[in-house]
């Protein structure tokens, strides 16, 4: 079924060299048995892996975003978040997803790196924005993990930003179904296109 979503997802999409997928933090940690498992993350891992070999081959830009944050990140339980300890910099849970197949020349931008800062979307003061519009990329396409947290900030953010925003759902996976709802109704309203899986 992964791979049927992956050939209907591209054959919607048609990238191309003005685009930019990105690929928002696909780690161990929000993976199977990782410290904030997203259920069904695993899933998605050969559609990615799809998507960016069509970007590749297209010359579009395939972006990968890490949270890489300290020991005592504000979004820790411990700390006053909302959140079990994650992807710690140094840890094998901050590390991609081994399964991901990222080209040469793929950009990776990392986020959440100091302890007083969130940053959920991977343009939130990543430089990320600047680097794409130099690269004369106009529209953007999201996947990734999770639905209703790094994946809708970053793609209102681009949205905000003004880039022609997409997310393919068939490529991403909430933290819950209630909160993949809400955020696919927040997406759209902010003017992000989700492309459903035919």
């Amino acid at each position: 079924m992964a791979h049927e979503d992956a050939v209907m997802t591209r054959q919607k999409i048609g990238l191309r060299m003005s685009d930019a997928l990105l690929v928002v933090d696909l780690q161990r940690d929000f993976c199977a048995g990782g410290k904030l498992e997203v259920p069904h993350a695993d899933e998605i891992v050969p559609i990615v892996n799809a998507l960016v070999e069509e970007a590749h081959a297209r010359g579009a830009l395939v972006v990968a975003s890490r949270d890489l944050h300290p020991p005592d990140h504000q979004s820790f339980h411990a700390f006053g978040g909302r959140w079990p300890q994650h992807c710690v910099r140094g840890t094998r849970g901050a590390d991609l997803h081994p399964d991901l197949k990222l080209p040469e020349g793929a950009l990776f931008v990392a986020k959440a790196r100091r302890a007083e800062r969130e940053q959920a979307s991977v343009f939130d003061a990543t430089g990320l924005a600047e680097e794409l519009r130099r690269r004369a990329v106009e529209r953007v396409f999201i996947v990734g993990v999770a639905e209703e947290v790094c994946v809708k900030a970053s793609a209102i953010d681009a949205v905000r930003l003004g880039f022609v925003t997409h997310v393919l759902r068939a490529a991403t996976r909430p933290v819950t179904p209630e909160g993949g709802e809400n955020a696919r109704a927040e997406m759209r309203a902010a003017g992000v296109t989700v492309i459903e899986a035919p």
